[in-house]
């Protein structure tokens, strides 16, 4: 049987075909360590132990992933924010609370850098820029709607949602990039200071 050494491990592994989504995923992983420069396709190819073959079996050129994997992240933060605010009135207070938490005081350090990744690009490339807006739009709408679901008017939501988008967004990026320094009381004070107020 032919085998490979696996990306991740460097162990080897039983050589699998690698479908499109294999490659989308990956490229998304490398461009969160390694930034655009790291989505090239003999490198993504070298690292994968495939041939370049392989890569054009299912893109038709590096602009084509490049596409896919805007499109991808697009979808799938938006995807993750609509099944957030999916939820039940009497759950609305919870969820703010758990969602602000989440981004806040828990960074995930690969989605951030990704998150980053995707924005430095974002400011060179048009289709990525729209796929940005279209995530950040998709959040302060769903962040909306679940102060709505909390009692909230629809203008006092809107200003809720964003002044909770800018919180956990910049928040978590100095975190991430260790230029400020809260304990988790603090971010907690900070949190409940943008939900608790009753509705007006």
């Amino acid at each position: 049987m032919n085998t490979t050494k696996s990306p991740a491990t460097g162990s080897a592994q039983p050589r699998q075909p690698l479908d499109r989504d294999a490659w989308i995923n990956f490229a998304l992983s490398v461009l969160a360590e390694d930034g655009l420069e790291g989505l090239r396709v003999e490198v993504l190819a070298r690292r994968l132990n495939v041939t370049k073959g392989s890569f054009y079996w299912h893109f038709k050129d590096r602009q084509a992933l490049l596409n896919a994997v805007a499109a991808h992240w697009r979808d799938l933060r938006i995807a993750e924010v609509e099944a957030q605010a999916s939820i039940a009135p009497q759950q609305a207070r919870e969820q703010i609370h758990a969602v602000i938490n989440q981004y806040a005081t828990q960074p995930n350090q690969v989605r951030m850098r990704m998150e980053l990744a995707i924005r430095d690009w974002a400011r060179r490339d048009a289709l990525v820029a729209a796929a940005v807006e279209a995530v950040d739009q998709a959040r302060l709408r769903n962040s909306t709607r679940l102060f709505e679901l909390a009692g909230f008017s629809a203008e006092e939501a809107y200003t809720r949602a964003l002044l909770t988008f800018t919180h956990v967004f910049g928040l978590s990026m100095m975190m991430f990039e260790e230029s400020i320094s809260t304990d988790i009381a603090s971010r907690h004070t900070a949190i409940a200071t943008l939900i608790t107020r009753e509705p007006g």
